[in-house]
């Protein structure tokens, strides 16, 4: 008798197994369909024309510009997983109002590359800023009104604090965004912690395997649950998506994550700067910050960041479902606070 019951346990936990075996089979050759179909350029798909190449520090940076050369320059600085072309339809009208725009690649980003073979592939949030500094120094820009969301907005609120004499205005979307290291090793409300799942992935190992296999993937999900009523085409996502192909793209995005964590060191180099903006520095410089009605990333209510700014300041609030991406989302309203901000 109990030879049979364990005859046909076996047989039940076989048939099981290949079952699983199979399902597993089945969702890794549709997630392997999905991600060729996501990859698939459109034929429509326009972006900008005659990206530029530039040696800045420890970069070889790519960058788009638009608008006459003598312009008052403004810096457009994207976020992730996002790339220069969320700002496709705000250059245009920030060079017909006579602005000379530049749009660069973030490290591990588009045509940016790395001078060295040996360089850490660091993300620190003053190593990126110090980027956009040397890029300045090496188009020979002395000052410019820095604009970004999401990194591209702490990038620039990072260059306001540390470099008020390079940034003639800041726009920002989402407030004041730095990283204290200490505060960050708090935990928060189950919520909050929840919002940031993607951190907590990229902490192991499954995690770069799986984002270096479904960065497409992944971003796509990114933007779809930061933007619930954004809808955006397939050509517009695979024209930004291309710049995830960068050999560089997986490392820096961990360790920029892994680093706010405290899980992964920056260099050695960048700690003074560090150590002034753990002070969390007020920013002095005329500043417009942003927030849409229907981002779904996590952002704290402007009024708790309102005393960071201690110069001219203005906030604004943007109906209408716009999400995360809101200069690609709402390039009118974004573009206005630009041409808005210098004039406080």
């Amino acid at each position: 008798m109990s030879d049979q019951i364990n005859q046909r346990r076996r047989r039940f936990f076989g048939a099981a197994a290949a079952t699983v075996a199979t399902a597993q089979l089945s969702f890794s050759a549709l997630a392997n369909a999905q991600g060729i179909a996501a990859a698939t350029p459109s034929a429509s798909a326009a972006g900008f024309a005659g990206i530029k190449q530039i040696d800045a520090g420890v970069l070889n940076i790519g960058y788009a510009e638009a608008g006459p050369a003598n312009g008052q320059p403004v810096i457009l600085l994207h976020g992730w997983p996002y790339d220069i072309h969320s700002f496709i339809d705000v250059a245009p009208l920030l060079a017909a109002a006579g602005h000379r725009v530049i749009i660069p690649h973030l490290r591990g980003h588009g045509s940016t590359r790395f001078l060295s073979a040996d360089a850490l592939r660091n993300a620190q949030q003053s190593a990126v800023a110090q980027d956009i500094i040397a890029l300045m120094d090496a188009l020979r820009i002395p000052s410019a009104v820095i604009a970004g969301f999401d990194w591209g907005a702490r990038t620039a609120c990072i260059m306001a604090a540390l470099w008020p004499e390079r940034c003639k205005a800041l726009v920002s979307v989402s407030g004041y965004l730095m990283t204290n290291l200490a505060a960050a090793k708090k935990p928060l409300p189950p919520k909050a912690e929840f919002d940031w799942w993607y951190q907590f992935y990229f902490t192991t190992e499954r995690g770069v395997e799986g984002y270096t296999r479904y960065r497409r993937e992944f971003a796509e999900l990114i933007w779809k649950t930061a933007s619930p009523k954004w809808q955006f085409d397939a050509a517009t996502f695979n024209r930004s998506a291309a710049s995830f192909d960068n050999p560089d793209y997986v490392a820096i995005v961990i360790h920029n994550y892994r680093w706010r964590l405290g899980l992964a060191d920056g260099e050695r180099k960048y700690d003074a700067l560090e150590r002034r903006l753990a002070g969390l520095p007020a920013i002095g410089i005329p500043t417009i910050t942003m927030e849409s009605d229907a981002n779904g990333a996590p952002f704290l209510p402007p009024a708790l960041y309102r005393d960071k700014f201690s110069g001219k300041y203005e906030h604004r609030n943007l109906t209408g479902g716009i999400g995360h991406n809101l200069p690609q989302e709402a390039p009118q309203a974004f573009a206005d606070a630009v041409l808005a901000v210098t004039k406080l």
